[in-house]
């Protein structure tokens, strides 16, 4: 195979051996147009080469003006994705370097990667302080939350394969995010089974910090209501949240009906029966 490969790149030209070469030494399998074209001197030649890549399934478009390699052991592959979380990173961050720590893989896809998921993911989420449209890529979905530049806090670099890191949502942010828009998490249920299955790894105090940051009433009784439950913290950490309480319910999962006891300690109105969340805990 990679004889043959080499066969093709010598029928492209020198350039094509040339961006190709200079790509994988700067540890650059998904590059963007610019780069390429500071690589080979110009535009015009950019385009062909790239075009010839594509055409000779050495590269793959993921979008307009991003591009990624194939690697050579599968020999051309022209539906060729490669790791979509690599490929988030590049799509949030383009060819303009200065977003790089204005983005954080989010959502079920932090969840994945602090292996608190039990489901396969098929949609990649990141925020971000960028309005991005949604877009799919190969049959992965990438989807881009908007996140107020203040609430970029909780963010830590993960190795996301053997050589490269992204922006990822630490433990806690992760978990305070999925109890925001536990939709984005594969639902409520999810969430609370990242708590269950995190419980001593969980630091209780930066987790109430993080969410006086975020201000958000619904987050704060599901919070507290979860610490308690699946004992994180101490009761010292479960009577400040109940200090930030207003008199107002909402509901514990926001996806499902508003029916169930209303829990006057945490404000909630519990429309997931107690046992549910309590039977996770072996799960």
């Amino acid at each position: 195979m990679h004889t043959k490969y080499n066969e093709t790149l010598k029928t492209l030209g020198s350039l094509a051996g040339r961006l190709i070469t200079t790509l994988y030494s700067h540890n650059r399998p998904i590059f963007h147009f610019q780069e390429a074209a500071e690589i080979l001197g110009g535009r015009a030649p950019t385009s062909k080469v790239i075009t010839q890549l594509i055409n000779n399934g050495i590269a793959t478009r993921l979008k307009s003006g991003t591009f990624r390699l194939v690697p050579f052991e599968l020999g051309f592959e022209k539906e060729y994705l490669g790791n979509p979380y690599l490929v988030a990173r590049e799509l949030i961050v383009g060819s303009h370097k200065e977003h790089t720590e204005r983005y954080y893989l989010s959502h079920g896809s932090a969840f994945d990667l602090h292996q608190m998921v039990t489901q396969p993911q098929f949609i990649v989420y990141v925020s971000s302080t960028r309005m991005l449209r949604s877009r799919t890529i190969q049959g992965t979905e990438f989807r881009f939350v908007r996140c107020k530049k203040n609430d970029l806090f909780g963010i830590t670099e993960l190795w996301i394969d053997k050589n490269e890191k992204a922006f990822v949502s630490d433990l806690e942010r992760t978990l305070l995010d999925g109890l925001k828009q536990p939709d984005y998490c594969g639902g409520f249920s999810e969430v609370a089974k990242g708590f269950s299955i995190k419980q001593s790894e969980i630091d209780p105090q930066k987790m109430i910090d993080y969410a006086k940051k975020l201000r958000v009433g619904a987050v704060n009784r599901r919070l507290g209501y979860l610490m308690e439950l699946y004992n994180i913290g101490s009761r010292i950490h479960w009577e400040f949240l109940q200090t930030t309480l207003t008199s107002t319910y909402q509901l514990l999962d926001p996806a499902l009906p508003a029916e169930g006891r209303h829990m006057a300690k945490w404000r909630v109105r519990l429309n997931i029966p107690e046992e549910e969340l309590i039977a996770l805990r072996g799960t």
